[in-house]
């Protein structure tokens, strides 16, 4: 029964995680929107914002004696501090060189591409069962994005770097929690800073610093607080995602992206009166049965591994 009560207390966590990253990811949609149509405010200036909103965030934390900081080797961090970075330049150029549909149908592609690293870079199996799931789930994608896919060389190879970098990110992300035996908060704690280094140097290359729609630049208070206040959702939205890479796995969690896809389109229908065509609602219909189909298998898969290990004298 204790046994029964602990996997009861880890499943409504996991359930909790999600629910968190599912809310904070689609509020920071709608307010990072706002604030790029009504402030103009630049794409990598308002990334660099979020890391150092972050990192202030978990400082606080740590002196709440929320979570204790690791003493962590920054040699062990760089490469995925480097990753995040590539992430975030490669996306915002695939977003600037391609129509949204063909940057979100790039972004499908994240699942397979983490499948395979795992796979022949970590020795890491997946059953057949867990490969076909991909199918209905990136035909739901493609179909969705069908009426604005329009392909334009550089894009793509923007698009393609930045699946790559995002695959790496989300696997390392979960690698390095494992390897040195930390937890989400303590992981970022190290990797923020770094990373809003990285940012900082590269900003100036693609955005102006000063001036007129620089981030050092003349803004109104209420871009400022809107900025703020994004900067403390990001806060909320990457802490969750190492949280639940940390205890589940980066396909799960993409698997999860596929499914905060479907339920914007859903929403931006409901509440905006978006218009959704036939081919946006089977797509919607195959990329869901093919998530609900990967949660299945996933948890039987689960439960036959721990039926085994029960078995065993």
């Amino acid at each position: 029964m204790a046994s029964l009560a602990d996997r009861m207390r880890g499943n409504g966590r996991i359930a909790a995680g999600l629910l968190l990253n599912l809310l904070v990811s689609i509020c920071i949609v709608f307010l990072n929107k706002w604030i790029y149509v009504h402030h103009g405010f630049p794409n990598m200036s308002l990334t660099l914002v979020h890391f150092v909103v972050t990192w202030l965030g978990l400082y606080i934390c740590q002196k709440l004696d929320i979570f204790a900081p690791k003493s962590l080797p920054p040699s062990k961090l760089l490469l995925l501090a480097l990753s995040f970075c590539g992430f975030v330049v490669f996306t915002n150029l695939s977003l600037q060189n391609n129509t949204i549909g063909t940057y979100q149908l790039a972004k499908a592609m994240t699942t397979p591409v983490i499948i395979v690293i795992q796979t022949l870079c970590y020795k890491k199996t997946f059953s057949t069962k867990i490969q076909l799931t991909l199918i209905p789930i990136t035909l739901g994608v493609i179909l969705n994005s069908y009426y604005d896919v329009k392909f334009n060389f550089l894009g793509m190879v923007f698009a393609a770097l930045g699946v790559l970098v995002t695959s790496l990110y989300q696997v390392w992300v979960g690698a390095k929690q494992h390897e040195l035996q930390v937890n989400s908060m303590q992981l970022l704690y190290y990797q923020a800073p770094m990373s809003s280094a990285m940012l900082l140097v590269a900003v100036p290359f693609f955005e102006p610093m000063f001036g007129e729609g620089g981030i050092f630049g003349p803004w109104s208070v209420s871009a400022l607080l809107m900025v703020l206040l994004s900067g403390v959702i990001a806060f909320m939205v990457n802490l969750s995602i190492y949280w639940i890479i940390g205890n589940t796995s980066p396909v799960t969690y993409n698997m999860f992206g596929h499914f905060k896809f479907c339920i914007t389109l859903f929403g931006g229908y409901v509440l905006f009166k978006d218009p959704l065509s036939i081919n946006q609602g089977l797509g919607m219909l195959c990329t869901l049965f093919g998530i609900l189909a990967y949660t299945h298998f996933k948890l039987s898969e689960q439960e036959g591994s721990k039926s085994k290990l029960v078995q065993r004298p």
